[in-house]
């Protein structure tokens, strides 16, 4: 990564975020993240390769109120971070939005509201889209550190690690896009 791109406020928006091998914080041990939002106010996103087992698609639209049950059509659910895990945020293909939807970049949204799941529910919706409770979230400054500090390594969004189901392996797939096989990673690497 270049200096000049590093100074531009938003450089990371719509990027991975890829886990150093010596990332202290267990929460993001060997973690892929999705950056909806990176401005000088800090960075918002959300974690690839955390799937939780409960609640289920299903049992998250029940506890809500939500119709039809059971659902036409499900989304995988996983842990987006250890922030507001109790909120459920849906990253998504750009063939849907509502008020309120954040709009990453050409390619991907995020919603935060009931109107989603309702939609995808009754069988429509995104074409493409993950279920996520929480996020994860740095204060101004602090992630731009972090990439300093090389606890992280950056590379342009792919669709496959975002949307399917082969969690064990998103982490090295993120890697291998960089050429670089986590076994032979040192700790003290540079950015991509």
């Amino acid at each position: 990564m270049t200096e000049a791109k590093q100074d531009q406020a938003d450089w990371l928006t719509g990027q991975l975020l890829i886990a150093m091998p010596a990332m202290q914080d267990p929460r993001f041990f060997q973690s892929v993240i999705f950056i909806c939002a990176h401005n000088p106010d800090g960075a918002m996103g959300v974690v690839l390769n955390r799937p939780i087992k409960a609640p289920n698609f299903p049992e998250l639209l029940q506890q809500l109120g939500v119709e039809p049950s059971p659902p036409k059509r499900e989304l995988p659910v996983g842990n987006g971070g250890p922030v507001d895990d109790k909120r459920g945020f849906v990253l998504h293909s750009p063939d849907w939005a509502a008020d309120g939807s954040l709009e990453i970049d050409d390619q991907h949204v995020l919603s935060a509201n009931l109107d989603i799941l309702r939609a995808v529910a009754a069988g429509g919706g995104p074409e493409r889209a993950r279920l996520v409770l929480g996020y994860a979230g740095w204060g101004a400054g602090q992630l731009d550190e972090e990439m300093k500090q090389n606890s992280w390594l950056n590379v342009p969004a792919d669709e496959a690690i975002i949307y399917d189901t082969d969690y064990s392996t998103k982490w090295q797939r993120a890697l291998a896009k960089l050429h670089i096989n986590p076994a032979q990673l040192a700790a003290g690497a540079g950015h991509a």
